[in-house]
């Protein structure tokens, strides 16, 4: 983080520490549950309707103001700022695991999580999930490669609650997004100038402070500043930084007699260990272990002898990297929302946001498994990408000098770094009318212009130990051409086999009309969406080149380098999209629900459009779902219980060879999903109470009968029959079980929780032949509240250090387990402890 942001950040520390000598003390979560002219004391929610059906939610529906949780006819997950934190969530994208049917996996550190959503046949990144802010995405497309929105997104105390909606109504607003959207709400400021203070430490070295304050500005004119800085070594310590920056945000907000507006702003400047697949030990089908010498809960390859490297074959001429700079994100965002009573039954509504940053990538990533240096050397074993050289021909010596024992387990890999420069511009504008009595239509147009500049260097394999902290290795040897050398002084074997630059421009045009009508108990919504996607992507055209001219040295003989020409792929496409739900309020406190929609899935820059000729990119995907549901709540208990069914079409297949070139015909195919998920919560007495937060899917893939061929050279190519396979990463059964009880004392009180989470047994990709197993984790945590002043959290996760696996090698399809057992996967992290000491004002 720059010298300028770190004294922003400080001075917003500062501004919430001084006028907390002369105001009243109050608890941060009562900051803006309620209008501004609202007391503090009424702001503060409680244990008792934290899950409360009157909660009034914004995301997935027109109606002014929001919907009731009991009016809303599809799956809605919220968490006030507590609850947030009581999930403890590794990262933002970590957090969506309280709503269930969503797995986030976090094994690949703070960003670039894959997040999978029940029934929707995702199997990486995050193509069916998308971030918003105040109701506005992030980005005008939910992924590209190397992408995902929950990247560009921080949690801090300047986030007030999350909604989080799953199907349903989201095909229809603001992105048209078919499967999950997580909506941010911040925190604004109050007539009563409030905030707070924490700081918090951990045992992976975690040094953390978060602050934010909000105030009135005048009459009906309030603000906010807040934001978090904080540097740690990580779980996995790569004995560098592992995750180091920050982000400041900012709003502004007026209300008047007829509506509000409000502006924010946000920059965030971050960065991130991006952790690759480690070894471990394979045994049966679904059995994993640690490796001999590799920690499978703390170790990474990530360590100072490879930090530094220039990649030769960067577009340009090379440049240098850092593997410190891990996945980070330095972003801008201004934004505003803008609601207004007309009079005579019209309201307006208008939500804009523009935004722009770099979301680079300095990281490894796998190629084929480890073995000897002698094997690696002198073999032709293709499942550790053995040298095959003449036997005795070769010398290995450390990168700073020191020969390399024949023994010494080694492997190579890609250090890759990608640089996206991303930039989004969109508006969602509204209009309602409210045609009679308890009927409003509502008539909207959302507009979206982004790009993406783009420059690659994949590939660049690095010969290193197999060793936690890596060191990087150079051969060379002798054959009759004289003396050769195979990789660089670094210990790279190449300078990348993708080294493109690419720049993509697309604008999204949508409108829509829904119409709710409130008939007695009956609350029914019809919505429909037309969206256009005119999009472009430029990519340069690679040719090999020798760089050096000497084909002596040879990893530089045939380098794919850009040759000032590029292939221009056009997509324009137009979809329309519906949903239709109905409500109806057995009680009070009863609803249920039943709700049908379809929609699509446009390409993105990345994945459909590059590669492919205009007229020639990949098709819509389009799902077909149906949903019912039952919401109940009494004293004791909470319920929140849906089942669906959803059915996909247009799923494209690509056969790859070893290193990822598309080397056959593609193939589509399909899916089809039923599955249960579940919210409740049991309060039996006072103070003690019981959630669950699960989901069963039966989901598999169909509408291929043929043999998709692939290229596996850890365990022999060949074909795989798909339909009827279990969806990729996606467990059958996942569920979260936290029992709490809070003891309140004379001081104060003290909360104190246990989660236990079980995630069935899960694969790997679309062939279901890598079987990824079933673990469980306890998680816990203490909060105890002193006074109204201070408060005190120690949470922690993991507790058992529990080895779970979320993926395997993602280069290889099929089995990655070598002949000796060997295979890389991500585990989770091991334990981790954190205590907080926060100041409330």
């Amino acid at each position: 983080m720059n010298k300028h942001v770190r004294l922003a950040l400080s001075a917003a520390i500062a501004a919430c520490l001084m006028p907390s000598l002369a105001l009243a003390q109050n608890d941060d979560q009562a900051q803006n549950t309620a209008p501004p002219t609202t007391s503090k004391a009424q702001q503060k929610p409680s244990a008792a309707n934290a899950k409360s059906l009157e909660q009034v939610v914004v995301t997935g529906n027109t109606a002014t103001g929001g919907l009731k949780k009991i009016d809303t006819s599809y799956t809605v997950t919220t968490a006030t700022a507590e609850q947030i934190k009581m999930a403890n969530p590794k990262s933002t994208a970590d957090l969506l695991k309280i709503s269930p049917g969503l797995w986030p996996e976090s094994t690949g550190g703070q960003t670039g999580a894959n997040i999978e959503i029940a029934g929707f046949p995702g199997g990486g990144d995050a193509p069916y999930f998308s971030t918003q802010m105040m109701g506005s995405p992030l980005y005008g497309m939910p992924t590209l490669s190397f992408f995902e929105t929950t990247s560009i997104f921080r949690l801090d105390d300047t986030v007030d609650r999350a909604e989080i909606v799953q199907g349903g109504p989201s095909v229809v607003f603001g992105d048209g997004q078919i499967g999950a959207t997580a909506n941010f709400i911040l925190k604004q400021g109050t007539e009563v100038p409030s905030g707070s203070v924490g700081v918090t430490y951990g045992n992976e070295n975690l040094r953390r402070v978060d602050g934010f304050f909000g105030f009135p500005l005048g009459k009906d004119t309030y603000g906010s500043i807040g934001g978090f800085y904080r540097d740690s070594d990580g779980v996995r310590d790569p004995k560098f930084a592992a995750d180091k920056g920050g982000q400041f945000t900012g709003t502004f907000t007026h209300d008047s007699d007829n509506g509000s507006m409000t502006l924010y702003a946000r920059y965030l400047n971050d960065r991130n260990q991006f952790i690759t697949p480690i070894p471990l030990i394979q045994s049966g089908t679904d059995h994993f272990s640690a490796y001999p010498g590799f920690d499978p809960l703390t170790d990474t390859y990530n360590g100072p002898a490879i930090q530094h490297v220039f990649l030769r074959g960067y577009p340009g001429g090379g440049r240098d990297a850092n593997l410190a700079n891990g996945r980070g994100a330095k972003f801008g965002f201004f934004g505003g929302n803008f609601d207004y009573d007309l009079g005579n039954g019209w309201n307006l509504s208008d939500k804009f946001l523009l935004d722009s940053g770099d979301a680079d990538t300095n990281a490894l990533f796998s190629g084929t498994n480890p073995g000897s240096l002698n094997d690696m050397l002198y073999t032709d074993q293709s499942q550790i990408g053995a040298f095959n050289l003449a036997p005795g021909s070769a010398t290995a010596t450390y990168v700073g000098g020191g020969a390399v024992d024949p023994n010494q387990s080694v492997i190579h890999q890609g250090w890759w770094f990608i640089h996206k420069h991303l930039k989004n511009m969109s508006n969602d504008f509204r209009l309602s009318k409210e045609v009679f009595e308890g009927n409003t239509l509502t008539a909207g147009l959302y507009l979206a212009h982004y790009t993406m500049d783009d420059q690659w260097a994949l590939g660049n394999q690095m010969l290193m130990t197999n060793t936690p902290n890596a060191r990087p290795i150079t051969v060379s040897y002798v054959d009759a051409s004289g003396l050769n050398q195979l990789t660089d002084n670094q210990g790279f074997l190449d300078y990348g086999g993708f080294n493109i630059a690419q720049h993509g421009v697309a604008n999204n045009k949508a409108f829509y009309l829904s119409d709710i009508w409130r008939v007695g108990k009956w609350l029914i919504d019809l919505s429909g969406r037309i969206e256009n996607q005119d999009a472009y992507n430029d990519v340069c055209n690679l040719a090999n080149q020798n760089l050096d001219g000497n084909d002596n040295t040879k990893y530089d003989n045939a380098v794919p380098v850009c040759d000032g020409t590029f292939a221009h792929t056009r997509y324009d496409k137009t979809h329309p999209s519906w949903t239709f739900g109905v409500n109806y309020e057995l009680a009070d406190n009863m609803s249920v629900y039943i709700r049908a929609n379809q929609g699509g899935h446009f390409d993105d820059f990345d994945n459909g459009i590059r590669g492919n000729t205009t007229g020639n990119t990949a098709p819509i995907q389009k799902i077909q779902n149906f949903e019912g549901g039952f919401k109940y709540q009494s004293e004791q208990w909470f319920l929140d219980l849906s089942a669906y069914h959803r059915q996909f079409n247009g799923l494209l297949y690509q056969p790859t060879d070893a290193a990822g070139v598309p080397n056959g015909p593609q193939s589509t195919y399909g899916s089809d999903s039923k599955g249960i998920n579940v919210n409740t919560a049991w309060s039996p007495i006072e103070n003690l109470k019981f959630q669950l937060v699960g989901n069963y899917l039966d989901g598999h893939y169909s509408h291929n009968n043929s043999c998709l061929p692939y290229t596996n050279p850890v365990a022999g190519n060949g074909c795989a029959l798909i339909n009827g396979v279990q969806l990729q990463r996606q467990p059958k059964v996942r569920y979260m079980f936290t029992p709490s009880y809070k003891i309140p004392f004379g001081w104060g009180d003290v909360l104190a929780f246990v989660t236990f989470t079980h995630v069935g047994a899960h694969t790997q990709d679309i062939s279901g032949l890598q079987q990824l197993g079933s673990y469980h984790t306890w998680d816990f945590g203490i909060v105890a509240n002193i006074q109204q002043s201070w408060q005190l959290r120690l949470q922690g996760t993991n507790m058992t250090n529990e080895l779970g696996l979320t993926e395997s090698n993602s280069r290889i399809f099929g089995s990655a387990a070598g002949t000796t057992g060997v295979i890389l996967a991500r585990p989770l992290e091991g334990r981790e402890v954190n205590l907080q000491v926060k100041y409330l004002f």
